[in-house]
């Protein structure tokens, strides 16, 4: 049998999986709501931690409903933002982050995610202008630089200007796989071959598995292994 005190000491030392499997071992039957939506609360940022996604989902979307704790509300539909964003869901995800505007909350995350989204669907002027409501929050936040800076290399709106923004974040932020492979093609799409590989190699070494950087290193030098 569980506590949900345990799985919350679980869930804060990040043992992700020990977290769930004490939750899940709540017997509920004596809790008062706040008590079971907090259950369901840790559940779904347990899941989401694992990346059981579509399990997730289910305990997130029962925070959200209940109305009892406006905090947890309120960060549920973060994740389920993210959620509906990994999965390219980008419509889904776009509905909770209005939400959170609409409710007052304003953030650099919430403009960040909602820039991601919007580039999911090929609208990269949208994109770019919610990096830049970010920025409006935080003139220094990586993510948002990056961001810009990719969209403008990869869809050939202004290269030049696309690298410049790309090689701040990586100052900002240089051991952060994602913006190093921003770098990196960023030099490919001005056809500096060399800066590029070694820019990729970089992230690649970081993020080995990242799908993402593994097609731009292949689009550059070919299969790899």
């Amino acid at each position: 049998m569980g506590t949900l005190q345990e799985g919350k000491r679980l869930f804060n030392l990040k043992r992700w999986d020990l977290a769930l499997n004490e939750l899940l071992g709540v017997i509920t039957d004596n809790l008062n709501d706040e008590e079971i939506t907090e259950i369901a609360y840790y559940l779904g940022l347990s899941y989401t931690k694992l990346e059981r996604y579509e399990e997730g989902l289910l305990h997130l979307e029962q925070v959200v409903t209940a109305g009892t704790n406006n905090l947890w509300a309120s960060q549920c539909r973060m994740t389920l933002a993210y959620i509906y964003v990994v999965t390219e869901r980008y419509k889904l995800a776009e509905y909770e982050l209005s939400q959170l505007l609409k409710n007052g909350f304003e953030s650099v995350q919430i403009y960040t995610t909602l820039a991601y989204a919007a580039y999911g669907q090929k609208n990269y002027e949208g994109a770019i202008g919610l990096y830049e409501k970010a920025l409006d929050l935080d003139s220094n936040n990586a993510t948002a630089i990056n961001g810009i800076g990719y969209i403008l290399v990869d869809a050939n709106m202004d290269l030049m200007r696309g690298l410049r923004l790309c090689k701040k974040a990586v100052e900002l932020k240089p051991q952060n796989a994602a913006y190093l492979d921003s770098l990196g093609w960023a030099y490919f799409k001005i056809g500096d071959v060399s800066e590029a590989r070694s820019w990729l190699r970089r992230a690649l070494d970081l993020a080995p598995t990242s799908e993402e950087i593994r097609g731009h290193m292949k689009t550059l030098i070919g299969d790899i292994k």
